[in-house]
Protein backbone atom coordinates (compact mmCIF):
# COMPACT_ATOMS: atom_id res chain seq x y z
CA UNK A 1 0.00 0.00 0.00
CA UNK A 2 1.36 3.40 -1.02
CA UNK A 3 1.57 6.31 1.44
CA UNK A 4 -1.31 8.26 -0.11
CA UNK A 5 -3.49 5.16 0.02
CA UNK A 6 -2.87 4.83 3.77
CA UNK A 7 -3.70 8.54 4.20
CA UNK A 8 -6.91 8.22 2.20
CA UNK A 9 -7.95 5.10 4.10
CA UNK A 10 -7.38 6.90 7.40
CA UNK A 11 -9.75 9.69 6.32
CA UNK A 12 -12.38 7.13 5.38
CA UNK A 13 -11.87 5.07 8.54
CA UNK A 14 -12.34 8.11 10.79
CA UNK A 15 -15.96 8.32 9.73
CA UNK A 16 -15.87 12.12 9.68
CA UNK A 17 -18.44 13.82 7.48
CA UNK A 18 -17.09 14.55 4.02
CA UNK A 19 -18.52 16.69 1.27
CA UNK A 20 -19.53 14.59 -1.75
CA UNK A 21 -16.53 15.70 -3.80
CA UNK A 22 -14.14 15.04 -0.90
CA UNK A 23 -15.56 11.54 -0.51
CA UNK A 24 -15.28 10.87 -4.22
CA UNK A 25 -11.67 12.09 -4.25
CA UNK A 26 -10.57 10.18 -1.14
CA UNK A 27 -12.39 7.02 -2.21
CA UNK A 28 -10.72 7.16 -5.61
CA UNK A 29 -7.17 7.63 -4.41
CA UNK A 30 -7.57 5.02 -1.66
CA UNK A 31 -7.33 2.41 -4.43
CA UNK A 32 -5.00 4.30 -6.80
CA UNK A 33 -1.47 2.88 -6.69
CA UNK A 34 0.16 5.38 -9.08
CA UNK A 35 1.87 8.50 -7.73
CA UNK A 36 -0.41 11.48 -7.15
CA UNK A 37 -0.01 14.77 -8.94
CA UNK A 38 1.14 17.72 -6.83
CA UNK A 39 -2.43 19.07 -6.83
CA UNK A 40 -3.88 15.74 -5.66
CA UNK A 41 -1.25 15.45 -2.94
CA UNK A 42 -1.99 18.98 -1.72
CA UNK A 43 -5.73 18.21 -1.56
CA UNK A 44 -5.06 15.08 0.47
CA UNK A 45 -2.75 16.95 2.85
CA UNK A 46 -5.47 19.58 3.39
CA UNK A 47 -8.09 16.90 4.12
CA UNK A 48 -5.80 15.09 6.56
CA UNK A 49 -5.13 18.35 8.38
CA UNK A 50 -8.82 19.32 8.36
CA UNK A 51 -9.70 16.08 10.14
CA UNK A 52 -6.77 16.16 12.57
CA UNK A 53 -4.99 13.19 11.02
CA UNK A 54 -1.22 12.79 10.58
CA UNK A 55 0.09 14.34 7.39
CA UNK A 56 1.92 12.49 4.65
CA UNK A 57 5.63 12.09 5.23
CA UNK A 58 7.89 14.29 3.14
CA UNK A 59 9.65 12.72 0.21
CA UNK A 60 7.30 9.78 -0.14
CA UNK A 61 5.94 8.54 -3.44
CA UNK A 62 2.55 10.05 -2.82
Amino acid sequence: MVEHQRGAMSVLAEGKPLKPREGQFVGGIAFYANPLTEKQRNCLVILLDKHGLPSLTDGGDA
